[in-house]
């Protein structure tokens, strides 16, 4: 008895549904052949997967399995672009058929060839191989077709990325939306790495802690990279504005990625790292970073680098740097009567600020509603033949980049607002509790609470220099005694 091997294969799932079902379709007519020709089948391979360049792997296994058995003697599939659609596979069935001694049948094209096969048989196998990679041809002309179709309409041409989902609508469309979880992961995730604080080790460090998610280094690279989240479809290595929900501001994905490419590295961006002041420090003599050292395994030292030469860098205790920062907060005592003015200041600069923010989203969301009107009647005068498609194209490509910089204005507007509101409560605690805040903050807190009122930080032997931020000079200014002191110079230190 022969012994043959099945081979059965659909490329899509259009294919699946449409005549050529592995399981209705061609797994039984395959085996009914094998049957009626008294074949036994010894394996079959079946699998999904695409016919283009890409190294197929089971139909490499079942090349390899084929030629390692030599009592197999047949391989029978349904149609001749069921085993190959390419010139590499045909050559591949060339050599079994040649140089292995195997048959092929094909039961849809009623064809079998053989290493004898020669004449009208051979050209109806090579006419089918050519056949097949033509329709290949026109398949992927008619997907890139496609694709170019949507990315001008802004719709994405493929399967929804990690924060989003692909949905079918009622009126049968193919959408995308957001997955709520996802989305706030990508978002934590921009926001951690474009605060500066965070390299992608630790955004995945991070990620496991707080949402018990493992994504390797290069997926967290893949994900703050990518500019759907902010409004754009990178296709092609060009980009084309989407018509679906943004995660993220552009200015947060531009900021992500200035801070990947190495522009505007911050000097704290190892705060995710165990030492609570590294990165934050300089040395006054040579200017170089002063950096910490675990010594027993316990203690932590902080010295110069000395990167530039030897100078004889003191070195002195973490305990020691936080005490010198405790004793500086605790020497602000700002009387009552100048936290009233402070409020009542921020209380007319809340009035202030809240005229200024609604006008101007209202006159962002004015032009972004009259760029969408144009849009609409473009496509009216498109469709009524008084304008081509190819200038409905260009001028519509033209008015989603108006609209797309209309949205980054509208979320500058958000994070403005966002950062007033957590400055002022910066500003009232620190008047009020500025050394309970500081003693009483978890590490992260201490390094945001340092960056938000203290700037040029130098280590001068064991002494640390500052420069306070404004608008906190003015109100730290009232220091060791408790009179407001507003002509004082900023550049306090720590008393002892």
């Amino acid at each position: 008895m022969t012994k043959a091997v099945i081979l059965a294969r659909v490329s899509t799932t259009k294919q699946e549904k449409e005549g050529l079902s592995l399981k209705e379709i061609q797994l039984p007519a395959l085996r009914d052949y094998a049957s009626s020709r008294g074949m036994a089948v010894d394996k079959e391979f079946v699998f999904s997967e695409s016919a283009g360049y890409k190294i197929r792997k089971k139909f490499d296994e079942m090349v390899e399995y084929v030629k390692a058995n030599d009592d197999i003697e047949a391989i029978i599939a349904y149609r001749v672009d069921r085993i190959t659609r390419n010139f590499r596979d045909a050559v591949l069935i060339d050599e079994l058929r040649l140089n292995c001694n195997k048959e092929i049948h094909f039961v849809y094209n009623k064809l079998v060839i053989s290493k004898d096969t020669v004449g009208r048989d051979i050209q109806d196998w090579d006419l089918q191989v050519f056949l097949a990679k033509q329709y290949l041809n026109r398949l992927k002309e008619d997907a890139i077709n496609s694709a170019s179709y949507m990315l001008r309409n802004g719709l994405l041409p493929g399967k929804a990325l990690y924060g989003y989902r692909n949905v079918t609508l009622e009126n049968k469309r193919k959408w995308v939306v957001t997955e709520p979880f996802e989305a706030k992961v990508v978002q934590k995730m921009y926001e951690w790495y474009g605060s500066g604080c965070f390299s992608m080790l630790e955004v995945r460090k991070k990620l496991q802690e707080d949402f018990e998610i493992d994504f390797s280094k290069g997926y967290v690279d893949l994900i703050l990279k990518n500019p759907f989240y902010c409004g754009s479809i990178l296709y092609g290595g060009k980009e084309y504005p989407h018509n679906y929900e943004r995660i993220i501001p552009r200015e947060l994905f531009d900021e992500v990625q200035r801070i990947k490419a190495g522009y505007g590295k911050r000097h704290f961006k190892f705060a995710g790292l165990p030492y609570l002041y590294r990165g934050l420090i300089k040395c006054a003599d040579c200017g170089c970073m002063i950096t910490p050292e675990k010594k027993k395994g316990k203690y932590v030292y902080y010295h110069c680098t000395e990167y530039n030469g030897k100078h004889g860098a003191k070195w002195l205790r973490e305990e020691e740097l936080t005490e010198q920062f405790a004793r500086l907060y605790k020497s602000i005592q700002i009387p009552k009567s100048v936290v009233e003015e402070i409020t009542a200041t921020l209380r007319k600069s809340h009035r202030d600020k809240t005229q200024f923010h609604r006008t101007m989203l209202e006159s962002h969301q004015a032009e972004y509603r009259k760029y969408e009107a144009r849009i609409e009647k473009m496509y009216e005068d498109k469709l009524d033949g008084s304008i081509t498609e190819s200038y409905y194209n260009k001028k519509r490509e033209e008015f989603r980049a108006k609209q797309k910089e209309i949205s980054g204005k509208i979320a500058s507007l958000g994070i403005a607002d966002e950062e007033y509101y957590l400055t002022s409560e910066y500003l009232l605690q620190l008047a009020n509790r500025a050394y309970d805040l500081f003693v009483s903050s978890e590490a992260e807190e201490k390094r945001q609470l340092l960056q938000l009122t203290l700037q040029n930080l130098e280590l001068d032997g064991k002494k640390v220099n500052f420069e306070l931020v404004k608008p906190f000079d003015k109100v730290f200014a009232c220091s060791s005694s408790q009179t407001w002191l507003p002509g004082q110079d900023s550049n306090l230190q720590p008393s002892g």
